[in-house]
C-alpha cells in the first residue's frame, strides 16, 4: 500500500496531538524525521495485529521529540487475571482491617479502653496478632471509640435470594442500621436479586472455624493425614476462582481445613507443628450445606451482585451456597 508525504504528514500531525495523551504543536510545525520509517510502518499489516511499542521521531523546529506508543497497562489474559486477582485480595484484606477496627471500637466502648480490664479487647489485640494486622488499626480504633459521637457498632446479618435459586447471606458491622439495611437494600435490588426472610437462607449455611493453607505451599497427602489426625471436621479442595485457570490458578488456590470451635485451636497447633503455614480465619465463616450449580449466565450475574456488596463500608462479609 503506497502512501503520499503529504498524508503521512497528516497522520504525523494526529500522532502529535493524540499519541499518548501529550498534546504537541499544530502539524505544520511537526515533520516526520524519517519517513521511511513510518512509512514501513504503515504498510506492513503486521503494525495492525502485534501490539508492540513502537517508536516514531517526530521534528519540531527546534526540538526532536520520540513518541512510543504502547497497549494498555494490561497485557494479555494472564497479566489481566493477575490485576484482577490483585484487586480481590487487597479488597479482602482491606475488609478484614476494617472488621477488626469495628470490633475493637465496639470491645473499648463497652469495656473500656485498657486490655488489662477488657477481656474482650485484649482477646481482639490477640487475634491482631496472629492475623498480622498492623499495630496502628488497634491504636487508631481504640483512640476512635472515646470520640464524641461514635456509637458501638452493631452485627446484622441479611439474606438475599440470588439467581437461579442461590442463597446469599451478608454480614454487616454498623453503627448505623437503617444506613447498612437502605444501601443493601439498594444493591439488591439495582442487581436483580429479592430480600429474604430472615432465617429464609441461613438454614444452608453451618458456621465453623476455618484454617487456610495454599496449595503452593503444602503437599496435599500430608496435609489430609495430619488435619484429620488432628481431629479436623473436613478439608475442602479449592475450587476454580474468577480469575484462575488451570495453569495458573494455584498461587492464590487454598485448602480449607474445617474444625469446630472447641478443636480449632488443636488443629492450629498439629498444623504449625508439621511446619505447614497456614492462614487463620476471623472468628469464623460461614460454609454451604449443599453447594448449588447454576448455568454460566447466573454464575456471573451473582458474582457481580456479591462484588458490588462487597464494595458498601459496613459489609464484612458476603457468602453464597453456589458451587464454582
Amino acid at each position: 500500500m503506497a502512501y503520499s508525504f503529504s498524508s503521512l504528514r497528516v497522520f504525523g500531525s494526529i500522532h502529535c496531538r493524540f499519541s499518548n495523551g501529550i498534546y504537541f504543536k499544530p502539524y505544520h510545525s511537526c515533520t516526520l524525521k524519517s519517513a521511511f520509517l513510518l512509512s514501513g510502518i504503515l504498510s506492513s499489516p503486521s503494525w495492525y495485529s502485534d501490539k508492540k511499542v513502537l517508536p516514531l521521531e517526530l521534528q519540531s523546529s527546534n526540538l526532536v521529540r520520540t513518541v512510543w506508543t504502547f497497549s494498555p497497562l494490561c497485557m494479555g489474559r494472564r497479566s489481566c487475571k493477575i490485576a484482577g486477582r490483585k484487586t480481590a485480595q487487597d479488597l479482602k484484606k482491606a475488609k478484614l482491617y476494617s472488621k477488626i477496627g469495628k470490633e475493637i471500637v465496639s470491645a473499648a466502648k463497652k469495656g473500656g479502653p485498657s486490655p488489662i480490664s477488657n477481656t474482650a479487647l485484649a482477646a481482639l489485640i490477640e487475634k491482631v496478632k496472629e492475623l498480622d494486622i498492623p499495630k496502628d488499626i488497634v491504636e487508631r480504633n481504640i483512640k476512635r471509640a472515646s470520640e464524641k459521637g461514635q456509637e458501638a457498632f452493631i452485627e446484622k446479618i441479611y439474606e438475599v435470594y440470588g439467581y437461579g435459586g442461590v442463597g446469599i447471606v451478608i454480614e454487616v458491622l454498623t453503627d448505623k442500621v437503617n444506613r447498612s439495611v437502605a444501601a443493601v437494600r439498594e444493591v439488591v435490588k439495582d442487581s436483580g436479586g429479592k430480600m429474604a426472610d430472615p432465617g429464609s437462607i441461613m438454614f444452608k449455611f453451618r458456621r465453623a472455624r476455618v484454617a487456610n493453607v495454599k496449595v503452593t505451599d503444602v503437599d496435599r497427602d500430608r496435609l489430609l493425614t495430619i488435619a484429620l489426625d488432628a481431629g479436623a471436621e473436613d478439608i475442602i479442595e479449592p475450587s476454580m476462582g474468577e480469575y484462575d485457570t488451570e495453569s495458573d490458578s494455584s498461587e492464590s488456590r487454598a485448602y480449607k481445613v474445617v474444625s469446630s470451635v472447641e478443636n480449632y485451636s488443636v488443629i492450629l497447633s498439629k498444623l504449625q507443628e508439621g511446619g505447614i503455614e497456614f492462614k487463620p480465619d476471623n472468628g469464623s465463616e460461614l460454609l454451604p450445606t449443599t453447594p448449588i450449580e447454576v448455568d454460566d449466565e447466573a454464575m456471573e450475574l451473582n458474582k457481580e451482585l456479591m462484588s458490588k456488596l462487597l464494595e458498601l463500608d459496613d459489609v464484612d462479609a458476603v457468602y453464597t451456597d453456589q458451587k464454582y
